[in-house]
């Protein structure tokens, strides 16, 4: 017999002899040992495995994804992730790796303290431990799962919830308090496992949290399978701090204001005109301000002036186009799954709701019901790009509740509440969906994911989608919601309407909280599609108020985009002051950012008064990159243009996920050799009917040449030094068309072009 099937038969004998001895239930973490006779053995059992053991080996990471909770485990041993299945793991453990008869020589016990054996995950405790303790009190009282009428585990509670900690205090001790079903309280802050969010501090294994540097921080506190969510901010003394009692224009400035001053920040002056007016146009339309444009609202004296440009520009048809492109990337509007003809109706569908403002509650219905012909009923695309039950669930889960499904599919979601039950009763409402193909004309005959051809999206009565646990098709259950939802033809209905209900304000939080996102730069919760308990916003009553003014204006876009823009934070300088150097995440100043590649690239032709070209496309109808439906030439087309080029080297999106984290803003060596030397700007430099031409058609002298391009292109004069060093550079030219496209070349490269402040 080998030494693992003598273990296995040891402690099978053991655990059946021993398990009709009654039980008493003992907390973790009780000063109490266990009574022992004088042979040694326990008398009154007390330990559980539900209770006990777990969270021991919990706090030493056994059950982690890098460790044995891994889907395969590590080694010979897999346990459930974070402790997830207690009853699964038992089983597991009481396989092969405790031994009853005599408890010091279990793997169990030996491995974790390297007695004598080998352990990857390295030494976890001493013997001497009271870990240690327990685990082998745990194996000599019989091994027990648990006990009859055992307490759960029902809340978990940490104290100071969220603070705020002075200078020269830097650390502050965390206390976790587990409230069970029998009305008990333990203390559990030793047994508890802290993760900060950030870098900016260090947990003990108590809980004692101490502070690197200034900076504020979530520490997510994990005990028996429940979380909950501490935030801490750790504040510089600034002895001479003095507040500068800002301006305010509504309530966002109020609520952002009041942590300002507790935090002792005091926020940057307010940005000048010509800041002003090419953020705006950059956020609303997407493209710089003309120089006439920008001279225009800097000479109006008109108070109200800025008011009344964020209403003009919501008005024009580029700003349609604009928002229309961040929907279509969240709706993933492309030709593989689409087709040309699907795209078009899709993106049309969208850039029109946005042009007539229809509201977003409103907007989101239609897609979540939508049925019929891809090429008739626009928003059915939606459907037709997502094929499988549970993809459906997780993309409408993300997009419009903000939250991230994909990790409860495998096991119960590490960071949130949502179980794999939640995830396949959500996955069973999007169940049913068929399609019937009218015609595929798809040129790759072994790629099943294309489609080229009409398809109707329908309901079908035959359910295929099953849990993997069970084999059996799960019932259908809106998330978080106890009872299931209707499995009939009008579940879409139900679920669209419970989804955008006032009643349910995640849908508004969630949208306010996007819009946010693309005016400032980042949103209040960050990543912005992330909504969780242990991900919370950095102001909670700003989200709230903006929620509950979304929802009273009837989920109106318009409105929305406007209260922003009309605040006084919106309309911070990005210039540092003495207080808020540091700070990229209270929104006392604007933080510069690239431009988006559409934003960057129609800039470009508009100030060089050129349209652009892209592949498939006429450029009577479409010239600038914002309103280009889909992707296909930027990622698939074989006849792509430098413009579709540029796109996908800046960081538009192939459209494959429903994430707004799939666009990026990051540099790279390619992006600066296209910038320098690339075909792009280097056509747009030499055509024959750009800016420069009428310029210097136009006979005007070298000042007068240098003031339109900066006007033109960085929305302001030339400074005095720059003036200066330009007019010379031009006196000395050989060639003044050279001359001219060179600097403007400069200025197209300058941070003041390719970053929005």
């Amino acid at each position: 017999m080998s030494d693992r099937s003598h273990r296995r038969l040891v402690s099978t004998l053991a655990a059946l002899t021993i398990a009709l001895v009654p039980t008493v239930h003992r907390a973790v973490g009780s000063e109490e040992p266990p009574a022992s006779t004088q042979e040694g053995q326990v008398a009154d059992l007390t330990l559980s495995f539900r209770n006990d053991v777990m969270p021991v080996l919990t706090k030493a990471g056994c059950n982690l994804g890098a460790c044995h909770g891994a889907m395969t485990g590590k080694a010979d041993l897999a346990i459930s992730l974070r402790g997830e299945n207690p009853a699964k793991d038992y089983a597991v453990l009481m396989n092969s790796f405790i031994n009853v008869a005599e408890p010091e020589k279990s793997y169990f016990l030996r491995k974790p303290i390297l007695d004598g054996v080998e352990h990857q995950g390295g030494k976890r405790f001493e013997k001497d431990s009271e870990a240690y303790r327990i685990l082998r009190d745990w194996i000599a009282e019989g091994a027990h799962l648990d006990f009859p009428n055992e307490p759960t585990l029902v809340k978990l509670e940490a104290t100071p919830k969220e603070k705020i900690i002075f200078e020269p205090e830097t650390e502050i001790q965390l206390k976790v308090m587990a409230h069970f079903s029998d009305g008990t309280t333990r203390d559990v802050s030793k047994w508890a496992v802290y993760e900060p969010s950030t870098l900016i501090v260090e947990a003990s294994e108590t809980g004692l949290i101490q502070s690197m540097r200034a900076g504020e921080t979530t520490v997510s506190v994990r005990y028996l399978g429940e979380k909950t969510p501490v935030r801490l901010a750790f504040v510089p003394e600034r002895p001479g701090f003095t507040w500068s009692d800002p301006p305010v224009s509504n309530f966002i400035d109020e609520m952002l204001q009041a942590k300002w001053k507790t935090l002792r920040l005091n926020p940057s002056e307010t940005c000048d005109d010509a800041t002003f007016v090419r953020r705006v146009y950059l956020d609303l339309i997407g493209i710089i301000p003309s120089a006439d444009e920008a001279k225009s609202f800097i000479r109006d004296q008109n108070p109200d002036k800025r008011a009344r440009l964020v209403d003009d520009l919501l008005q024009r048809g580029e700003f349609a186009d604009f928002w229309a492109l961040k929907w279509a990337d969240l709706l993933r509007v492309e030709e593989k799954l689409l087709d040309q003809k699907g795209v078009a109706a899709f993106h049309g569908w969208i850039r029109q709701s946005i042009a007539d403002n229809k509201p977003l509650d409103q907007f989101a219905r239609e897609i979540l019901t939508a049925r019929g012909s891809t090429y008739q009923a626009a928003p059915s695309n939606y459907y037709r790009a997502l094929r499988q039950p549970d993809a459906r669930a997780e993309a409408i889960a993300q997009v419009f509740l903000g939250t991230r499904l994909g990790c409860a599919k495998c096991h119960n979601h590490p960071f949130e509440k949502w179980t794999m039950d939640d995830y396949y009763e959500f996955a069973a409402i999007f169940d049913g969906v068929d399609y019937e193909i009218i015609e595929n004309k798809r040129k790759d005959k072994s790629d099943k994911n294309m489609f080229i051809g009409e398809q109707v999206v329908k309901l079908v009565e035959e359910r295929k989608f099953k849990d993997p646990r069970t084999d059996a098709p799960p019932k259908p259950r809106l998330l978080g919601v106890a009872e299931p939802t209707t499995s009939g033809d009008g579940r879409f209905e139900e679920m669209a309407t419970w989804m955008t209900s006032a009643e349910n304000p995640l849908f508004a939080k969630v949208q306010v909280n996007r819009i946010w996102y693309h005016l400032m730069g980042r949103g209040l919760v960050d990543p912005v599609d992330d909504f969780r308990a242990t991900n919370p916003p950095v102001n909670p009553a700003l989200l709230e108020a903006l929620a509950e003014d979304f929802i009273a204006h009837d989920f109106d876009l318009k409105h929305m985009i406007r209260t922003i823009c009309q605040s006084q934070a919106y309309q911070l300088s990005s210039v540092p002051g003495d207080d808020n150097a540091d700070d990229e995440i209270n929104f006392t100043r604007q933080i510069p950012r690239r431009l988006d590649a559409e934003q960057l690239l129609d800039s470009a032709y508009r100030a060089l008064g050129v349209p652009a070209k892209f592949a498939g496309y006429d450029t009577n109808e479409v010239s600038r990159g914002a309103q280009v439906p889909g992707v296909q030439a930027s990622y698939r087309g074989s006849d792509d243009t430098p413009a579709d080029r540029f796109l996908k080297l800046f960081g538009k999106p192939p459209r494959l996920t429903n994430s707004d984290t799939e666009r990026t803003s990051d540099t790279s060596l390619a992006q600066i050799f296209e910038l320098t030397s690339g075909r792009t700007l280097n056509e747009l430099l030499i055509a024959k009917t750009n800016t420069i031409s009428r310029l210097l058609e136009a006979k005007k002298s070298d000042p007068e040449l240098i003031d339109d391009l900066y006007w033109t292109l960085l929305t302001r004069s030339p400074s005095p030094e720059e003036k200066a060093a330009t007019t010379d550079y031009l006196a000395k030219a050989k060639n003044r068309r050279e001359s001219v496209e060179d600097l403007t070349w400069s200025l197209l490269n300058a941070k003041e072009f390719i970053f929005r402040k």
